[in-house]
């Protein structure tokens, strides 16, 4: 979000999923908490992939920001899959089936 190089749908998408994911860490007992942190994960996993897809930039009008900026929009998507599966060992843990 730093190069603005992403729309605002990237952001505002992401940080829906970080709300989530507080409102999930604070109820402890909700399933549905869980559950719609894990939706929202799996479905910015995909949108993250469109937005990057569509939005990468050429090569030439890369700068130094902009470059760290993809960088760590890729570095975030890489790590969503681990993330999915840590937030379901929690949904399973909180009695999920």
């Amino acid at each position: 979000c730093m190069s603005h190089i992403l729309p605002a749908s990237y952001a505002w998408g992401n940080f829906s999923v970080l709300a989530l994911g507080i409102w999930a860490i604070v109820q402890r007992d909700s399933l549905d908490a869980i559950m719609m942190f894990l939706t929202g994960l799996l479905l910015t996993v995909l949108t993250d992939i469109i937005h990057i897809s569509v939005f990468y930039p050429p090569n030439y009008y890369l700068s130094d920001v902009k470059r760290f900026s993809i960088g760590m929009a890729i570095f975030s998507l890489l790590l969503k899959p681990v993330s999915c599966y840590l937030v379901y060992q929690m949904y399973r843990e909180r009695g999920g089936e």
